[in-house]
């Protein structure tokens, strides 16, 4: 529809009825610098150079070339099939419908992922998704001092950092208090949680890729009345014991890798799935089945309402949407991998990643693998860890997650390795390695 503007003769009847004379009037509290800056913007370009600075722009996106990045978000095998269905039509929405009368299709979808979700975590209860995996990590938060009336979380060092930083605003938006449970040797250690405290989490594999002692976490969790989350990794879960086999009460993630390829960081969706006596507190949309009027099996939102996530300080959530499209592409590729392919690729991740280990080893690489990890580790480097990668990417080879200084690693990087990683890829990584160590041993003996 075309652009109408608002015409003199409106302008003046709504100064009017809020009693100013003019629009300078009506933005004077306004700095001045900030009323009509300067914006350098480039002269406007018809529809054919358009396109073709735009295909110029994209050129700049360099996909091909070995991949070992990870830090939070993987490559791994989608079938044709996902993209396909997920953007038919009456799939391509990133909202929960409210009208159920005309909106089966998206609700049932939604309730099959609902209970894909279930299955895969071992909890019995899975919201219609999150906006990532980093806000459902504050949402559990929010939920477990809802439920226990307590005022502290607890948080391992091994949560990806970012999960961290939103948790952090989160909490102190609220004044709640947060502490953090240093690694100890690469992982959680099992410490007393004190009775003030209303959650535990704890990532796994955490995120510098290693698998933490959920099991022993959780139970020092629940013998102080705390809550146990567990960040999870949901491909891990094809192989790992389950959230709720191992008695996590609440297991959010981020659920890029089991069905949303890699799209310069997004979008992905989180998920947040609880125990039956935390349904109440559960935020964001929940699909339920029903019967029609004609007895015939319907879907429909349940124990939600939009007003109960626009009340301000007495809302449970400020989550009142989703990530539907990009939470249905998950339940579409589960369903066609189905239970065996997702071990496949599980499986097939982890060899890679370990195979990948025993050839830095061998090249004389100390990679830190003395912990068990599922398909991502840690690598100390001879230089500056985004130089490093930067001098991969010159190589073609995309690699080298930098791991933040809090970790006490010193210069380190994370690599990864999924079930699309081959021979060459790994031969070409080792001697990129070798080729970048053997630049820096001059600048080391320099330095020294």
């Amino acid at each position: 529809m075309d652009y109408t503007p608002h015409t003199d003769k409106d302008i003046a009847r709504a100064l009017k009825v809020i009693g100013v004379d003019s629009l300078a009037a009506l933005f004077a509290d306004l700095p001045e610098a900030l009323r009509s800056p300067p914006i350098d913007l480039p002269a406007g370009l018809d529809e054919v150079a358009l396109l073709a600075h735009l295909r110029a722009l994209a050129a700049k996106n360099c996909a091909e070339g070995p991949n070992f990045l990870g830090g939070g978000a993987q490559r791994h095998f989608i079938p044709a099939v996902t993209a396909h269905l997920a953007m038919q039509s009456e799939f391509v929405t990133a909202y929960t419908p409210y009208q159920p009368e005309v909106a089966q299709g998206v609700l049932q979808a939604t309730f099959e992922y609902q209970t894909m979700m279930a299955e895969l975590t071992g909890l019995p209860v899975s919201n219609a998704s999150m906006y990532d995996g980093a806000s459902a990590v504050a949402e559990a938060a929010l939920l477990a001092l809802r439920q226990t009336g307590r005022r502290k979380v607890l948080v391992s060092r091994g949560v990806h950092p970012e999960s961290r930083e939103v948790l952090a605003t989160y909490l102190h938006a609220i004044e709640a208090e947060i502490a953090t449970v240093t690694l100890a040797e690469l992982t959680t250690p099992v410490t007393a949680v004190g009775q003030d405290v209303a959650c535990l989490i704890v990532q796994n594999p955490n995120y510098l890729g290693y698998l933490e002692p959920i099991a022993a976490l959780a139970e020092t969790a629940h013998a102080a009345g705390a809550l146990f989350v567990a960040a999870v990794e949901p491909l891990s879960l094809a192989l790992l014991k389950s959230p709720g086999e191992v008695g996590a009460d609440i297991a959010v993630g981020d659920g890029q890798t089991i069905g949303n390829p890699l799209n310069l960081g997004g979008p992905s969706f989180g998920f947040m799935v609880v125990t039956e006596a935390l349904i109440r507190q559960l935020p964001g949309r929940l699909v339920g089945q029903t019967q029609d009027v004609d007895g015939q099996r319907a879907f429909v939102l349940t124990l939600q309402a939009r007003e109960q996530h626009i009340r301000r300080s007495k809302a449970k959530s400020n989550i009142c949407s989703n990530h539907q499209l990009t939470a249905l592409m998950a339940a579409v590729n589960l369903a066609a991998l189905g239970p065996a392919g997702l071990r496949e690729l599980a499986t097939a991740s982890v060899a890679r990643a370990h195979q990948l280990a025993d050839a830095l080893r061998t090249a004389g690489l100390a990679a830190l693998t003395d912990k068990p990890f599922f398909n991502e580790f840690a690598l100390p480097v001879p230089l500056n860890a985004t130089v490093f990668r930067r001098l991969l990417a010159e190589r073609d080879i995309h690699a080298g997650v930098p791991v933040p200084p809090e970790y006490g690693l010193g210069n380190a990087v994370l690599l990864s390795a999924s079930e699309l990683t081959s021979d060459q890829d790994i031969a070409a990584l080792v001697t990129a390695l070798r080729e970048i160590r053997a630049r820096a041993r001059p600048l080391e003996a320099a330095h020294d």
